[in-house]
């Protein structure tokens, strides 16, 4: 992609991602998942993870899957208040975005 990710778009999305599944899940599938719609690293993922867990956005737990421990990630009730925020956020920038696309002449 040829736009450049802020913080809080990727904060979003990984909101977003990880809210999908109410037990939580795993960092190398919410950069596989988040990756269907920007490129990013697994280096610069966890860094948001903490930062998102750090800011009470979600909670971690560690569950052992053939012997070897997981660390997964689950959204509280705090990034949820986040993600709604950022999903309104979102409907008008985007729809702005649009309409200015929109009416640009070719």
């Amino acid at each position: 992609m040829i736009f450049n990710t802020g913080s809080a778009l990727l904060d979003a999305v990984v909101l977003a991602v990880v809210s999908r599944d109410a037990d939580g899940t795993y960092g190398y599938k919410i950069t596989q998942d988040v990756r269907c719609a920007i490129d990013i690293s697994e280096s610069t993922l966890y860094p948001v993870l903490r930062r998102l867990q750090k800011e009470d956005c979600l909670e971690v737990y560690d569950m052992a899957i053939d012997g070897r421990n997981r660390r997964y990630y689950k959204i509280t009730e705090k990034g949820r208040v986040q993600l709604n925020l950022y999903r309104g956020e979102w409907a008008t920038y985007s729809q702005k975005i649009s309409q200015i696309f929109k009416e640009a002449s070719l």
